[in-house]
């Protein structure tokens, strides 16, 4: 389950940075490509591969432990030049190592007495971080933060199931 959840992390970051670029309902002449997440909110369109990337982290750190957790955190920010014009993958990258470092901050102490409150603590934080620094960086404005906060939670509250079955299979 570590190592399927450490595949599917280093993937969930490329995939995002390519979704903000080609996927969407809605395209912006240089600006991102958005999907509607709420009725009247918009989100770039990364934003549910980023809410799962959170979890997927919590997972490789609950399965696999903290150190293969920050290796993946570094790995995948690496991975995100791959796929993104320069200024997006370091907007991305930016907001990726900033907020996974938060998420990791938050879940780690509070993993072993209670796994899902963790996951739904540092996924908030995370999401906040990630959300302010990204949409910073990469456009110059938090128009679309109300967005990526909704986009990114129901992305988290979808992974509910998962960290169900990640505290039965691997407990504290």
């Amino acid at each position: 389950m570590g190592l399927v959840a450490w595949v599917l992390f280093l993937a969930a970051i490329p995939l995002a940075n390519w979704m903000i670029g080609h996927v969407g309902t809605v395209c912006v002449p240089r600006g991102p490509c958005l999907v509607p997440v709420a009725p009247g909110l918009m989100a770039p369109s990364g934003v549910m591969t980023v809410g799962i990337a959170l979890v997927l982290r919590d997972m490789v750190q609950r399965c696999l432990g903290a150190g293969y957790s920050v290796v993946a955190i570094l790995t995948g920010a690496a991975l995100s030049v791959l796929v993104a014009p320069a200024a997006l993958a370091f907007a991305s990258a930016s907001a990726f190592l900033l907020s996974e470092g938060a998420d990791f901050a938050v879940y780690s102490p509070l993993q072993r007495r209670h796994l899902t409150a963790a996951v739904l603590a540092s996924a908030a934080l995370g999401i906040l971080v990630d959300s302010v620094v990204f949409l910073h960086l990469a456009f110059g404005s938090l128009a679309f933060l109300p967005g990526q906060v909704v986009g990114k939670m129901w992305s988290v509250a979808v992974s509910l199931p998962l960290i169900r079955l990640m505290r039965r299979v691997v407990p504290a």
